[in-house]
Parts: structure tokens; C-alpha cells; sequence
């Protein structure tokens, strides 16, 4: 039978056995860990979609780069001001927040740090304005207006 050499294989070989199961484990780990992030993230048409249903984009990058171009009637934040934003952004505790950086990230790490303060609709931008761009989406050019 099948089960009586499995036996017998995990009383010869425990470690071998031992560490099928731990890397089982990490797997499953980091299979949910991947979900959980896609979950958090948006797509550059997604976003377009939250936007005209009434979600702030937040974008985390450098006033020089977000004067250059940034998405339409996004809001500059820097670090400091991410870690505030329960009191800066009070009204929008309960709306969606598109959160973008370059790459995506930085935006990422920012997601997180709004969940934990209540924003349970922070998303990130995924591939950032990397993604936005490639895909040919509308760029707003003007001075900082969060700062």
C-alpha cells in the first residue's frame, strides 16, 4: 500500500519530510501574501473607473515630478504627510484613495500605512506612473497644490 511505504519513507527520511512540508508552507505563505497585495492594487483603467466615481489619487512622488505631469486632480503627499493623513484627510476616511509613485512600491508601503489608520479603501496604483503612462492616459501638468 501507498501509505504503509509513506510511512516508512517519513521514518527513514524525516528531514527530507520535514522540509517538503516547510517549503509546502512558505509556498502557501507566499501565495496569500501575493493575493493579499493584488487585492490592494489597481490597474491604471481601474483607477480611471474609482476616479469618476469620486476616489482622490494621492501621488507620493517629488513636487519637481508631479508639477512635470501627474494624474488628473491628484493630490501631492510626501512621507511625512502619509503618516498624518488621518488628519489631513479626514473627509476622505471613507472614500476610495488611489495611491501612485513612479513604479508603484513606494505606493504599495503608503497603502498599507493608510489601512492602518483607517483608510480601508486605499488602493495602489499598480505599476505606478510607469503603467499610467505606457498606456497612453491623460497627464495634468501644473504647481503643487497639496504643499
Amino acid at each position: 500500500m501507498f501509505t504503509d511505504h509513506l510511512a516508512q519513507y517519513s521514518h527513514l527520511h524525516p528531514l527530507l519530510v520535514w522540509g517538503t512540508a516547510a517549503v509546502a508552507l512558505v509556498a502557501v505563505v507566499v501565495e496569500i501574501r501575493a493575493r493579499a497585495e493584488s487585492s490592494a492594487s489597481v490597474s491604471p483603467q481601474e483607477a480611471i473607473l474609482l476616479m469618476n466615481r469620486g476616489a482622490l489619487a494621492i501621488d507620493l512622488r517629488a513636487a519637481n515630478e508631479f508639477a512635470a505631469g501627474h494624474v488628473p486632480g491628484a493630490r501631492r503627499m510626501d512621507g511625512t504627510q502619509i503618516l498624518k493623513a488621518a488628519d489631513v484627510l479626514k473627509k476622505q476616511q471613507n472614500k476610495p484613495l488611489i495611491v501612485c509613485c513612479k513604479s508603484g512600491s513606494l505606493a504599495s508601503a503608503a497603502v498599507r500605512q493608510l489601512r492602518e489608520q483607517g483608510f480601508t479603501q486605499a488602493v495602489a496604483l499598480r505599476g505606478g506612473l510607469a503603467a499610467w503612462q505606457s498606456e497612453q492616459l491623460p497627464m495634468e501638468k501644473q504647481a503643487d497644490s497639496a504643499a
